[in-house]
């Protein structure tokens, strides 16, 4: 996530900007969570196309919301939350309990650029490590997992987001680490 560089105007606020029909607002708003918010799309259902259909999903939604936003809280809790049920009503539309494992397809192409060939491999067999854990995770320890390491949340803002009360969101997220943990030995999630 592209942080507000000093002087520029906060997420909250371009998203007031935009409400009064800033469309350049907008546009840095979307220029500085695109990323992180599709590699959340991407992480939570492992499949490039749902992945693209839920980023835009998250991203109409909030424009045809624009009208009734309030900044109660910061702008990325709002876009998570809104991403969040996306994904959850994807999850639901196909049958499937959002908090089952849904046994989604492993993304290679989220493997980091390898600097040399032993390296390489290496990089490329903990990424996959990483993502076939992931993956794993029942859907409510990965939400939390993502929204703290792709949308920088915090714990209150992950219990905001996903509408449980904090120590919910915080044990979902120690039980995440814990079993990402387990597989991959001593390297960190999210590496």
């Amino acid at each position: 996530m592209l942080p507000a560089m000093a002087g520029a105007p906060d997420d909250s606020e371009l998203m007031l900007r935009y409400q009064r029909g800033d469309t350049t607002a907008f546009q840095t708003l979307y220029e500085r969570h695109k990323g992180p918010l599709y590699r959340y799309c991407l992480r939570q259902v492992g499949d490039a196309q749902t992945a693209s259909d839920l980023f835009q999903e998250t991203w109409t939604k909030i424009i045809g919301a624009r009208r009734r936003y309030q900044p109660t809280a910061k702008f990325t809790t709002y876009m998570y939350k809104v991403a969040h049920n996306c994904t959850v009503d994807h999850l639901r539309k196909l049958g499937r309990n959002p908090t089952a494992n849904p046994g989604r397809r492993v993304d290679a192409g989220l493997a980091p650029e390898p600097v040399d060939t032993e390296s390489a491999t290496s990089a490329v067999q903990l990424q996959q490590r990483f993502a076939r854990a992931l993956a794993e995770l029942p859907e409510e320890q990965r939400s939390a997992f993502l929204l703290r390491e792709e949308g920088g949340l915090s714990l209150a803002e992950i219990a905001r987001t996903t509408g449980v009360p904090e120590e919910t969101a915080k044990s979902r997220l120690r039980y995440a680490v814990k079993k990402l943990r387990a597989v991959l030995g001593d390297a960190e999630p999210g590496q």
